[in-house]
């Protein structure tokens, strides 16, 4: 089985709140031959402070831009990744979703791969 290098991109924008927590459902998956570049507009929060904590794991840039696709687009620029995976700043990843995408890859003759989503339960 090819161990396919994936890059996940997040493309963020004054998301103090949710950051963290999609940085380190990234960071603490099963699967390690992973790239994560982080985008972010030019947060006025503190979300860059708490993206910066995680700079020696991650790529991230911050700049302007126009919307989310030219965001996106930074980062596939920036990428190394054989796959290429977007996470938005407010979603997780379960511990075993990209070794699940590199087995899907593996086994079908795919060009792309979409995942079930699911609803976080609000108190």
């Amino acid at each position: 089985m090819i161990n396919y290098k994936i890059t996940v991109i997040t493309v963020v924008k004054n998301d103090e709140e949710n950051i963290e927590k999609t940085i380190k459902s990234v960071l603490n998956q099963s699967y390690k031959n992973f790239e994560y570049i982080i985008v972010d507009g030019k947060s006025k929060d503190s979300t860059l402070s708490k993206i910066k904590k995680y700079k020696k794991k991650i790529k991230f840039f911050s700049k302007k831009d126009k919307n989310l696709w030219e965001g996106i687009n930074t980062g596939i620029k920036n990428s190394n990744g054989q796959i290429i995976g977007i996470l938005n700043s407010k979603d997780l990843f379960n511990k075993n979703a990209l070794k699940i995408v590199n087995k899907y890859f593996n086994l079908y003759d795919i060009n792309y791969l979409f995942g079930a989503v699911k609803k976080r339960k609000v108190f």
